[in-house]
């Protein structure tokens, strides 16, 4: 079965599509976790409640492209109202407070959910563009999990020239760097950190919605993949847009390869994988310090 190539295409397919996921979700964690110095677990919720926004919209509207664009908005405003009242409030708090204020937050949003969409799972249907296959090496694969791929790469494209080429990218660097220093020259380094948090919260939204189709959406779909995106963090590196790519890539290949392969020990290789990386790279594979973003 691993000789054959139908099957590792497929299989590297599927591990790419999981890789892309984790990514749009690890990589405004990694920001807020590596930048701000703040863990903030309620954003597997985001992710949620993008998805559940996303199937409203789409019932509402019969529109999965209006969905796609509308739902990252909303919940980057929830976000930001997140930002404001509370990470702002207890970024200085020690990092056992931000865990059970944000671990508190993941109970209210899947009561929250709950209460509105019922405890129920929903299934998303794939836009009418996106809904054939593929052929490969003889085998179909659904066109939609390739243009999850897709988007993966291009979101990745933009945020990479986004810190590279343009001045918020430069001053997000800077606060990086040396924040007291950036400040005082007078850059804007904490409305920076607010755009990049609220940009973060809106692509953990977009991969709730793109999920959708993928997966099933129900109450509680956010903790199991926010395990994955923390794994994803620190295998990757706090605060690096690099190492969360590499981190996702990691991780999706072998959840998905170690699910098929021998499911019963994925857990155990994924989690000895990330405790490898911990004693060798305490700092993760691609360190912000070293690679800026």
């Amino acid at each position: 079965m691993l000789l054959d190539p139908t099957f590792l295409a497929i299989q590297l397919l599927n591990g790419l599509q999981l890789a892309s996921l984790l990514f749009l979700l690890s990589v405004g964690l990694s920001v807020v976790f590596g930048l701000m110095n703040f863990i903030n677990l309620a954003h597997g919720t985001l992710y949620m409640l993008g998805a559940y926004i996303g199937l409203s919209l789409v019932r509402a509207t019969d529109s999965f492209w209006l969905a796609f664009a509308l739902a990252p908005l909303a919940v980057a405003a929830v976000g930001a109202v997140f930002h404001v009242v509370l990470l702002r409030r207890m970024q200085a708090a020690s990092p056992m407070r931000q865990v059970l204020a944000t671990f508190g937050l993941i109970f209210v949003g899947l009561d929250s959910v709950r209460y509105i969409w019922g405890d129920y799972s929903h299934a998303l249907a794939a836009p009418e563009l996106l809904a054939g296959s593929v052929q490969v090496l003889g085998q179909t694969y659904p066109t939609y999990r390739l243009f999850v791929i897709g988007l993966g790469i291009i979101v990745l494209l933009v945020l990479y020239f986004g810190l590279e080429r343009t001045r918020l990218g430069a001053i997000v660097r800077a606060g990086v760097d040396d924040r007291e220093t950036a400040t005082a020259i007078g850059l804007n380094v904490e409305r920076a950190f607010f755009l990049v948090f609220c940009f973060g919260c809106a692509l953990a939204g977009l991969a709730g919605v793109v999920a959708g189709p993928v997966l099933s959406i129900f109450p509680g779909m956010d903790i199991s993949i926010l395990i994955l995106a923390l794994i994803v963090v620190v295998v990757g590196g706090p605060g690096s847009l690099k190492g969360a790519a590499l981190g996702a890539l990691l991780v999706g290949m072998v959840e998905t390869f170690g699910q098929v392969i021998a499911p019963e020990y994925a857990s155990v290789v994924l989690y000895a994988l990330m405790a490898l990386v911990l004693v060798l790279r305490p700092g993760g594979l691609i360190p912000v310090s070293k690679a800026h973003g």
